[in-house]
């Protein structure tokens, strides 16, 4: 390998759902680019993120929770993130560390790889006592030979860039596959929808979060550089439209604020948002509304 070489590469991060690997991109990008949520299956889509500096480029592939699926969408979703197992070169596998270990899941996971496993033991900052850490890390060490083994806490920035380094470090060498001016190959009216689909997933509960889509209709830059944009929250029921509408408006108001924020921070300039409320009865079961939203 040639000394100072650029370097550049996929790695995947694959785990169960609610393990934090969504909250593990954005730390490691600066940038939220994908919903999180403390609700488990937040992410639908395989994401891509794109870590670029003078040296190396690192293409992050985000993927939905492993679980099992009973629904369409869910299985669309468990097999859109068992895509991202092969064809890269390195895996991160996260795992909760305040969690069991659940062998079988690892020991599969890791016969599947086509590529290098990276255990990744996120929420670090949960485990008590400390000392615990040590018999947690001897555990999953059993399970398969780890290249390594980086405890962090993706809440916290604790030990990301140790491993962002480590990463570099096995990259192999190449050119950069993207820009090195942009964070993901997404365009932007996704990212749009995906923080207002987060909004919901936070201030709505059960199975109404679950049962909702975001559609960005319009995206337009004004000439006073306020832009515009119009999106379709679907729902399955009217029951669940009057809840995310709320009272007088005041949830569907509330989603559109903190949303409004969100997007504003991420373009960088003052946003006009204008949200709709609408009722696609089954729409979770559906083939050809699933494949028109980019979940098969």
């Amino acid at each position: 390998m040639t000394e100072n070489a650029y370097k550049s590469g996929f790695v995947s991060i694959i785990g169960r759902p609610n393990v934090g690997k969504s909250t593990l991109l954005n730390r490691i990008l600066g940038e939220k680019i994908v919903a999180v949520s403390d609700k488990p299956q937040t992410t639908r889509n395989v994401i891509r993120g794109i870590l670029s500096d003078e040296s190396s480029q690192i293409v992050f592939v985000d993927t939905p929770g492993i679980h099992t699926a009973r629904t369409r969408i869910n299985r669309a979703m468990v097999d859109a993130a068992m895509s991202a197992v092969t064809g890269i070169d390195i895996m991160l596998l996260v795992v909760d560390a305040t969690q069991r270990i659940e062998e079988p899941f690892i020991r599969d996971i890791c016969a599947k790889s086509g590529a290098p496993v990276f255990l990744v033991l996120n929420k670090i900052d949960q485990v008590e006592p400390k000392e615990k850490l040590f018999s947690v890390i001897e555990g999953y060490s059993r399970l398969h030979d780890f290249p390594e083994i980086i405890p962090i806490s993706a809440q916290s920035g604790s030990n990301v860039e140790r491993l962002v380094n480590l990463l570099r470090e096995r990259l192999p060498e190449g050119v950069p596959f993207f820009p090195e001016d942009i964070l993901t190959d997404l365009p932007e009216k996704f990212i749009c929808a995906e923080l207002i689909r987060e909004k919901v997933f936070r201030l709505t509960t059960r199975e109404i979060p679950y049962g909702t889509a975001v559609v960005v209709d319009a995206f337009q830059e004004r000439e006073n550089g306020v832009v515009a944009i119009t999106a379709t929250i679907m729902v399955e029921r009217d029951t669940h439209k009057g809840i995310i509408i709320g009272k007088q408006g005041s949830m569907l108001k509330k989603i559109g604020q903190q949303a409004r924020g969100d997007i504003e921070r991420l373009l960088g300039t003052r946003v006009y948002l204008e949200l709709f409320v609408q009722v696609q009865e089954r729409w979770t079961e559906r083939t050809a509304m699933l494949r028109e939203l980019g979940y098969e």
